[in-house]
């Protein structure tokens, strides 16, 4: 048997044209095109480099040990590889027929170094107030869906959030393929596995979050909801596991509402649809949307509360707590924005005061400024 630290050096061989770029801890994503076009991110730019693969065969070798690396094919009647490389670095490649100019391939890049609250204030994601509001409502057990779209932030941001979980408290946390690195200590990791080549020994997000509701969890934290476990997670947010998170694709909080109600609907499980957005809006508590902007940087651009389901309307009700205000342009091109109270008063302020927390006084003083009225805490 080849000893593990070969295979993974024989493989990044095959990886030569980009072996640069993986090993580059300013790129985040690398970006394949067939063999003679490959575009990597750094900083949130997208920009064309010089690399290239000798040929089609050669990327479709390097690709083949890659697969093999991690007990996959990848063929012509298995066109699609989704997969890790050494370093963890999730990699999807799409070969011929299905990618008719060549092999397609997209590589995320795994960091080691995780992004910390600290940091992310630091890039200008969020502020010292916006942070102090998330660790509030972290850690008074409401539930949270991080969203946003692609590369823009997520995980990363769910990463950041969960060092807001209060010690003692026990975490399991469910992915199709590895990504989060929560900073915690009781952490119970699983992982999805799809089928081998005989379509033998898959186990699902579904399966893994049954199996989760039997290890007596504080929290549940979903990696990304994709489907119809997205029914799971509301069953298990109404039934008393508070503090469940997960990341969700969409652009906006609307948008994030409205996915998550579709992928509840992928479920084997016939529900009335008043009686499922009924009780998805009684589940969730907060979504914090991220964007990528233009200028490449990632931030919140939204904290917003669910309130609840209107029958009469058939809408969802929700309102916005913080906001991203856009201010214009740098000299250099930066985007100057903000991200400020709306002066709008959170309804979820009784259950931050039940867990001994409260919001910033940037919030009450907005309120007040929009003409609202400020209750009495009783934290003083």
């Amino acid at each position: 048997m080849i000893p593990k630290e070969i295979f993974e050096e024989t493989l990044l061989q095959f990886f030569a044209p980009i072996r640069p770029y993986l090993e580059d801890p300013g790129v985040s994503d690398i970006m394949i095109n067939g063999p003679g076009q490959i575009f990597v991110e750094k900083k949130g730019l997208l920009e064309l480099v010089p690399a290239k693969f000798d040929s089609r065969e050669h990327l479709t070798a390097a690709l083949r040990n890659a697969a093999q690396y991690c007990g996959k094919m990848i063929d012509e009647e298995h066109p699609i590889l989704e997969g890790r490389l050494p370093d963890g670095s999730r990699i999807e490649a799409v070969l011929p027929p299905a990618a008719p100019e060549g092999p397609c391939v997209s590589i995320r890049r795994f960091f080691k170094e995780t992004l910390n609250v600290e940091r992310l204030i630091r890039f200008g994601a969020m502020n010292d107030e916006v942070s102090h509001a998330l660790k509030a409502i972290v850690a008074s057990k409401l539930n949270i869906l991080i969203a946003g779209g692609t590369g823009s932030g997520k995980t990363s941001m769910l990463n950041a959030l969960s060092s807001y979980i209060p010690d003692g408290e026990r975490v399991v946390v469910i992915e199709d393929s590895r990504e989060l690195q929560l900073q915690r200590e009781h952490v119970c990791q699983l992982e999805a596995r799809p089928p081998d080549p005989r379509g033998r020994g898959e186990v699902t997000i579904r399966q893994l979050f049954k199996a989760t509701l039997r290890l007596r969890p504080d929290r549940i934290v979903l990696g990304e909801i994709r489907g119809g476990e997205a029914l799971d997670l509301i069953q298990a947010m109404t039934s008393g596991h508070g503090g469940c998170m997960g990341t969700l694709h969409a652009t906006y909080p609307r948008a994030t509402i409205s996915r998550f109600e579709t992928m509840a609907m992928m479920s084997d499980i016939d529900m009335p649809l008043h009686a499922l957005r009924i009780q998805l809006a009684s589940a969730l508590n907060c979504i914090v949307q991220v964007g990528r902007l233009q200028d490449g940087s990632r931030k919140i651009t939204h904290i917003s509360e669910v309130l609840g389901y209107d029958m009469q309307t058939q809408t969802y009700q929700m309102q916005d707590i913080y906001v991203r205000r856009y201010l214009g342009f740098t000299p250099d091109g930066k985007i100057e924005s903000e991200i400020v109270p709306s002066g709008i008063l959170p309804r979820c302020i009784e259950q931050l005061h039940e867990h001994g927390m409260d919001f910033p006084s940037n919030l009450y003083d907005a309120v007040r400024a929009a003409g609202g009225r400020v209750p009495h805490s009783p934290l003083g």
